[in-house]
């Protein structure tokens, strides 16, 4: 069986991992112990020594001790373990990964876990668990263990959670995950949010009865960039992005945005897509207090307690809009976009307070200028309209079922929007 990849930074939690050694090994799993601390001694005796991290990170031990910047060290650390993360899964000798640390050690184990895929098991038991984890979780399937109290010794405090980070490593690697099911189907990866919520269930629903196996993400920043990375690896065969929100935190400095390569994936590996612009009428803040001062003269909507929405402008629309056309225009594979003209979510229709057909306008307009004709439709109708969902599932249904069959030149046809079946659906709505 392939070994548990244990990190810790053995010159301060050298007695810990080993605990946490000793425990895998009596639960019959293999462990691999990396040291990836860098200026003390190490407690206990590592499988992989710090040398060969540094030296995957293209650098040195000596030359991290000689310059003795601790956060210079950790960053080389995290870059060597996502290194040798890599390296062995690939070689076929790493398991899983278990972390035990501290803000160093958590940034250092969780970079090894984000070079891993989808599936393989990661624990990162770590002082820094009851806040804000994103920055180690990214977009992968990462268990975050609160330490309750510092993992200093072994103590009845430390021992519990110790042992509870040991045991679900164990369970982990020994259970046997449950059977694959539709592995025959096309996977669709689609995205949501609370106001796109009807449109998106419509097409799902199309798409499930048509034998098209549905992953929805939800768009709040982590869920666009989860997508994203799924695509990248080549696990979905076709994207149906109707909530494109996160461009919109991104560019006016919200806090669910999924980074600047958001709408890239499905254009770089070929797959078809649909877009939408969804959303693309909010940026998302918590709090009322979370608002930054040189918004305060916007207009909001208070969602809850929690989720407060600020109306993007006619302006902010523009940019949203270009980036879009450019981004979907360097895609390799067939696209298209439909436009809702009455509005681009729950809130933006008339008679609701986002409702600002200039702002639309602004929005679609960009898109339009930036893209061939034949990619861009729009429809007379509210995104959560069922006739916006049921031409969105089937046009990305035509896509997929034509470029089963397509050479390459025929994939540049349908990317422009001008294949027979393209012109179907267009004629349809």
């Amino acid at each position: 069986m392939p070994s548990v990849y244990l990190f810790a930074t053995l010159d301060t939690k050298g007695a810990e991992a080993d605990f946490v050694r000793q425990l895998l090994t009596a639960y019959g799993v293999g462990v691999t112990l990396v040291d990836v601390g860098a200026l003390g001694e190490p407690a206990v005796a590592a499988d992989i020594a710090r040398d060969h991290v540094f030296a995957l990170a293209g650098s040195s031990l000596e030359d991290v001790r000689r310059r003795a910047d601790r956060g210079e060290a950790v960053t080389l650390a995290a870059a060597g373990a996502a290194h040798l993360a890599r390296e062995a899964f690939a070689a076929g000798g790493l398991g899983g990964v278990l972390g035990l640390g501290g803000s160093a050690g958590t940034s250092i184990a969780t970079a090894a876990m984000r070079a891993l895929p989808l599936g393989v098991p990661k624990v990162m038991l770590s002082t820094l668990t009851s806040g804000t984890v994103r920055q180690f979780v990214g977009d992968k399937d990462i268990f975050m263990l609160n330490a309750v109290a510092d993992i200093a010794g072994i103590n009845r405090i430390s021992r519990t959670v110790l042992s509870q980070a040991a045991r679900a490593m164990a369970g982990l690697m020994t259970l046997p995950a449950p059977a694959a099911a539709a592995a025959d189907k096309p996977i669709v990866a689609a995205t949501m949010f609370g106001v796109t919520t009807p449109c998106v269930e419509r097409a799902r629903a199309v798409l499930e009865r048509a034998g098209y196996e549905v992953l929805v993400f939800h768009a709040t920043g982590s869920g666009g960039q989860a997508m994203e990375s799924l695509v990248a690896e080549g696990l979905i065969d076709g994207v149906l992005d109707l909530t494109t929100t996160e461009l919109a935190d991104e560019h006016v400095g919200g806090f669910l945005s999924a980074g600047p390569e958001r709408l890239t994936a499905a254009g770089a590996r070929g797959i078809p897509q649909v877009v939408s612009t969804g959303a693309a009428d909010m940026v998302n803040f918590y709090a009322p207090s979370s608002v930054p001062e040189k918004f305060r003269d916007r207009v909001f909507y208070r969602h809850n307690a929690n989720v407060t929405l600020m109306r993007t402008t006619a302006a902010e629309n523009a940019a949203i809009g270009a980036d879009i056309a450019r981004k979907l225009a360097a895609a390799r594979g067939p696209v298209a976009v439909l436009l809702p003209a009455r509005g681009v979510s729950a809130i933006d229709r008339e008679g609701q307070p986002f409702d600002d057909p200039a702002a639309r306008r602004a929005l679609h307009e960009a898109i339009k200028r930036g893209l061939p004709e034949g990619q861009v439709i729009e429809l007379d109708l509210h995104i959560n309209d069922v006739e916006f969902a049921d031409a969105a599932a089937q046009r990305l249904m035509g896509m997929l079922n034509a470029s089963r069959h397509l050479s390459a030149g025929e994939v540049t046809d349908l990317r422009n929007g001008a294949t027979k079946a393209t012109k179907k659906t267009e004629n349809t709505y």
